[in-house]
């Protein structure tokens, strides 16, 4: 791009965002983005703040965000200030389940963490493997009055209009 242009070609802005001219086309016929200027040939030409918006539609898709829940939120800018507060609530609403599975992935990296460390004490001689090949499972007598090492936790995101998205089981290591 040049210094003194205030427009981007389509390879720009797909250089710069990271995905291909054709994702690009898919997202201005999907809605994603607002029909953007076109040269007299008929090519794209972007703006920063065109570059911008996609930048934030990138967020979205790598948080989770569907294509249609994109597309909601891409139309309801397009009508402007009024629907600031719909917006906003969609995104709320997007953040709660991101968080969620946020803590899904945080409750999974301390069960591998915690294996981890069983079969680093395990292989250094700190505690014994499990003679039956069970390493995996506490099953050797010793534990059976204890907490199982598998604690099972459910977490229930919620959307903006109040429906259940579904649930999303955890295992993690309670050690």
């Amino acid at each position: 791009m040049s210094k003194h242009s205030t427009t981007l070609t389509i390879g720009e802005v797909a250089e710069t965002i990271g995905v291909s001219t054709h994702t690009l086309r898919y997202y201005e016929q999907a809605g994603l983005i607002r029909p953007v200027g076109r040269t007299q040939a008929g090519h794209r030409l972007y703006s920063r703040a065109d570059l911008d918006w996609l930048r934030f539609v990138m967020r979205l898709k790598a948080t989770g965000m569907s294509i249609s829940g994109m597309q909601q939120i891409a139309a309801l800018r397009a009508q402007g200030h009024p629907t600031m507060r719909e917006r906003r609530d969609l995104l709320v609403a997007h953040r709660a389940a991101l968080l969620a599975r946020i803590a899904d992935l945080q409750s999974n990296l301390g069960a591998i963490e915690g294996k981890i460390a069983y079969y680093e004490a395990a292989t250094s001689g700190a505690v014994e493997p499990d003679p039956a090949g069970q390493d995996d499972e506490i099953s050797s007598p010793s534990h059976v009055n204890e907490d199982s090492q598998w604690t099972t936790h459910t977490t229930t995101a919620t959307r903006a209009d109040g429906t259940n998205s579904g649930k999303s089981t955890v295992r993690r290591v309670s050690r």
